[in-house]
């Protein structure tokens, strides 16, 4: 798009949808200067830590992590870091880059996020394994925990690899079991609108919002601690790719570019696992990877 076109486009937003417009194209023109500021380094890469599993556990807030950790044995200290993105995308491409290259040809790259069908290249890994291509759940509209465990774990004992990334989508919306807490369809027609939209529109308050967060949060907590249990790492880390945005200067979700310490400090706790034998995995493959788009838009993101 040229940027005649861009100024066409941006002032049709503003006549059809007013201020709300105007917010819209005020942010396209603050994330584009922010891809021209691409290679201003921020924040710490995974690759800079000492590792040997990574669990990823997507837009977990570090205030998330630390009130369900005396929950978990496996969860001691929590420290807090700053991530090189502010959402999944921008983390993949500023993680997984040249100056890293031989890491990240001795990783395995376990993932639930989408947009490693975008953002990554499987020749550039040890092994990649997108699990949400065949392994989605089509009645809760995400990747469920138990599925990534179950290949993180196929993983582990068949390849061992030398590092492995365990990429789960929760706590990342949707939560599943949303219905137990809210009305089943609250949010409107709209394919975009999300918890985190109802949470915008004050639809649902924050307490409503932030327990449903949580729950999710230990949906993905309860299947690391069965992954800690049959795998082999002397040094285990537990961390996010982003964190989340929940009204904090105005802003909801984990927009790309966005510096508050809410989405851009994520937590990083350290463990061991040991392998012993207690869980067979099932590996079942059901799904394809048709609907790339649909998925992205179960997760929140348009386009």
């Amino acid at each position: 798009m040229g940027f005649d076109d861009w100024v066409s486009v941006s002032a049709e937003k503003i006549r059809k949808k007013g201020l709300e417009g105007f917010y819209d194209v005020a942010y396209d023109l603050y994330t584009g200067l922010w891809w021209l500021a691409w290679p201003i380094p921020r924040g710490t890469n995974i690759y800079e830590r000492e590792w040997d599993v990574l669990v990823v556990l997507d837009a977990c807030r570090v205030d998330l992590l630390r009130s369900v950790a005396d929950e978990y044995d496996f969860l001691g200290e929590i420290a807090r870091v700053e991530s090189v993105g502010s959402m999944s995308k921008e983390w993949m491409a500023k993680t997984f880059t040249d100056e890293h290259a031989d890491e990240v040809a001795d990783t395995a790259y376990v993932t639930s996020n989408v947009f490693s069908e975008r953002m990554l290249d499987a020749d550039r890994f040890g092994s990649l394994e997108e699990v949400w291509r065949d392994g989605w759940d089509e009645a809760a509209d995400t990747v469920l925990p138990r599925t990534m465990t179950d290949r993180a774990i196929r993983t582990a004992r068949e390849d061992d690899p030398d590092r492995l990334i365990v990429h789960y989508v929760q706590p990342h919306h949707p939560f599943v079991g949303l219905e137990a807490g809210f009305d089943a369809d609250p949010f409107g027609p709209a394919l975009s609108d999300t918890v985190v939209d109802a949470l915008r529109k004050g639809k649902i308050d924050r307490e409503t919002f932030w327990e449903a967060y949580r729950d999710n949060l230990r949906l993905a907590l309860d299947d690391v601690e069965l992954l800690l249990s049959n795998v082999d790492a002397d040094r285990v880390a537990i961390t996010a790719d982003h964190g989340d945005a929940l009204g904090e200067w105005g802003i909801y979700d984990h927009p790309v570019g966005c510096l508050h310490p809410a989405v851009r400090t994520v937590p990083w706790a350290t463990t061991t696992a040991t392998d012993h034998g207690t869980y067979e995995p099932e590996i079942d493959r059901e799904t394809d990877d048709s609907d790339v788009e649909d998925r992205l838009q179960a997760l929140g993101y348009v386009g």
